[in-house]
């Protein structure tokens, strides 16, 4: 695939300072961005379109309990060096193209809980920049990558992109929704943001998450924010308030795929899955799961 390039952004921010609860007691003492599919952990899917998209410097906010995460993403010297004894040198390749995917600096969260408080934690590195955020336990597979679609637009308005996707009405509860006004095919500039809304309460079902292409403004907004929901600061409080001073797009992804992996029923499906388009394993996985005669 083609690298996308752009002039105007190289910087990228992944929140994975959270605890996970959600998948206890894996993760007391492991990260939830570090959870396998198959044989990459879901932060690295997540690196791996960024830099497709022409991202170059990769901040994570990080906290007391995410180590593994810059262990990952190091260069581990002793590793190659057991590996070329080994005569392993296509794994000796694999191991350094994951410490040479980008620039990889980490921030330590500090403030409130909540999604919108490491992406201020990151302002010192951004600066005056307009710069990508992603979460670091979900993705969208697309031949295009999700980030690049965004940046593209962003490219075009020169306003804060969110990207987006359709949901089931029925799983609109689930989602932040956003009502638009179309703009071109599949942009649209948005009118409404509704954190898990009620089927009475929109008629939308365009959920909007997961990447954001966003301009340093954002951070003037978030260090004004009240605490909402829980006393935590949340991302989309800050982005409904830019939302009354100018343009947000939803750009809706083309020919992609949602998988949340910070749910356990939908990370067992991503990884059987990608278990199933793995170049190693698909034909002997498929048989054992015909076998299964579930």
């Amino acid at each position: 695939m083609k690298k996308h390039t752009s002039t105007l952004i190289r910087k990228a921010v992944i929140p994975a300072a959270g605890f996970g609860t959600r998948f206890l007691p894996w993760t007391k003492a492991s990260p939830k961005e570090m959870l396998p599919i198959v044989d990459k952990p879901v932060i690295q899917y997540v690196v791996e379109e960024l830099v497709e998209s022409g991202i170059t410097d990769i901040i994570i906010v990080t906290g007391w309990h995410k180590r593994s995460i810059e262990d990952h993403f190091d260069y581990p010297n002793e590793l190659i060096q057991t590996l070329r004894e080994q005569g392993k040198e296509h794994l000796i390749e694999e191991v350094k193209k994951t410490a040479e995917l980008a620039n990889f600096i980490y921030i330590r969260q500090k403030g409130p809980y909540g999604n919108g408080t490491p992406v201020l934690c990151a302002k010192p590195v951004i600066g005056n920049e307009p710069f990508v955020v992603a979460w670091g336990d979900e993705f969208i597979w697309s031949k295009k990558p999700r980030a690049a679609q965004c940046i593209e637009v962003f490219e075009k308005y020169r306003d804060p992109v969110i990207s987006a996707i359709r949901v089931p009405r029925d799983d609109i509860s689930r989602y932040g929704i956003v009502e638009t006004v179309t703009v071109e095919k599949n942009i649209g500039q948005i009118s409404r943001l509704i954190e898990k809304p009620t089927l009475d309460e929109t008629k939308s079902n365009l959920a909007a998450h997961g990447c954001y292409v966003l301009t340093p403004d954002i951070f003037s907004y978030l260090e004004n924010l009240k605490p909402g929901k829980s006393g935590e600061i949340w991302l989309t409080d800050a982005i409904r308030e830019m939302l009354k001073v100018r343009p947000v797009y939803a750009c809706e992804i083309v020919d992609g795929k949602y998988f949340d992996t910070g749910n356990k029923l939908e990370y067992l499906k991503t990884v059987v899955e990608f278990a199933l388009q793995h170049k190693d394993l698909n034909g002997v996985f498929r048989q054992y799961l015909k076998d299964l005669k579930i």
